[in-house]
């Protein structure tokens, strides 16, 4: 009796030797596995809670360079940015610059500011056209800039559009302050209703000089199309939204490769509802400008 016993004993832990083995292997795999994509998930966010960045490619690599050209460099630069839409061709830089280089460009524009401007289509007058802008702002060229912070922030826009410097006007410092907006609008002008143009602006590239606590998006609300159905208003802030941040770019294209106006570059400023909106932005144009 005693031998029956032992062998079904011993029968019995084998048969339960190996659905322990396997449940064990299956505890320690998901264990390993949501402890891994939790790391990873709380590696994703920086100190401030923006998501880190994602890159496609590895950067440790070496570069082999070839001969330059007269007007060509000999180091290769890296602008990191991401690709926010292709309608409208919209792309984010972000850490485009320091905040050192944003604080001296606010330095330097706080006193000359002045309510900003429209360019006025056929029949509209500054009266009829009230309250669709009502930011405050004033141009300043990087010749201008004794500090040299300008110079240097328009030649990196330079090589992350990749249309020489000279195509850019002076640029244009603006704040706004509480409940200060700008309506959708496109930055290129339809010589239907502005009259012929000398040249066209190409493309648009923002430099966010301040966080906003709520409010002051970039939004483009036509973004693939989007409520292009003859039903908005202009006003609305609606469709693909830019958070403004410190330090960081956005560029935009107002135009196809054609030449002509891509509708869904439609843009405007959403209203700040806490803090305050510094942004410097430099309108680069189809052809060189006059100094």
């Amino acid at each position: 009796m005693r031998g029956k016993t032992g062998k079904a004993s011993s029968s019995l832990k084998a048969k339960l030797g190996f659905p322990i083995v396997f449940l064990l292997c299956v505890f320690f795999f998901l264990v390993g596995f949501f402890g891994s994509t939790l790391i990873a998930q709380v590696e994703e966010f920086s100190g401030d809670g923006r998501p880190r960045g994602r890159v496609l490619e590895s950067n440790e690599r070496e570069y082999y360079l070839l001969p330059a050209g007269e007007t060509g460099d000999d180091s290769i630069t890296t602008i990191p940015f991401q690709v926010l839409s292709w309608n409208p061709r919209a792309l984010y830089f972000p850490n485009f610059a320091t905040a050192e280089q944003c604080e001296s460009i606010i330095s330097m524009a706080e006193p000359g500011l002045r309510p900003s401007s429209l360019a006025l289509r056929k029949g509209e007058t500054e009266e009829s056209t009230k309250g669709i802008r009502t930011s405050s702002g004033v141009f300043i060229s990087a010749s201008e800039d004794k500090t040299g912070v300008l110079d240097v922030i328009e030649e990196k826009i330079a090589r992350a559009t990749m249309i020489p410097r000279t195509h850019g006007e002076a640029f244009n410092i603006l704040r706004y302050e509480l409940d200060q907006r700008y309506n959708s609008h496109y930055d290129a002008f339809s010589s239907t209703e502005y009259g012929p143009q000398k040249s066209q602006r190409v493309a648009s590239f923002l430099l966010y000089l301040s966080d906003v606590q709520e409010g002051g998006e970039t939004m483009f609300p036509f973004e693939n199309g989007l409520n292009m159905n003859g039903n908005y208003d202009f006003e609305e802030c609606i469709g693909l939204k830019v958070k403004p941040q410190k330090g960081d770019g956005l560029l935009f294209y107002s135009l196809f490769p054609n030449g002509t106006i891509d509708p869904t570059s439609l843009h405007g400023s959403c209203p700040v509802i806490r803090g305050e909106k510094w942004v410097a932005t430099k309108w680069i144009r189809d052809q060189e400008q006059d100094d």
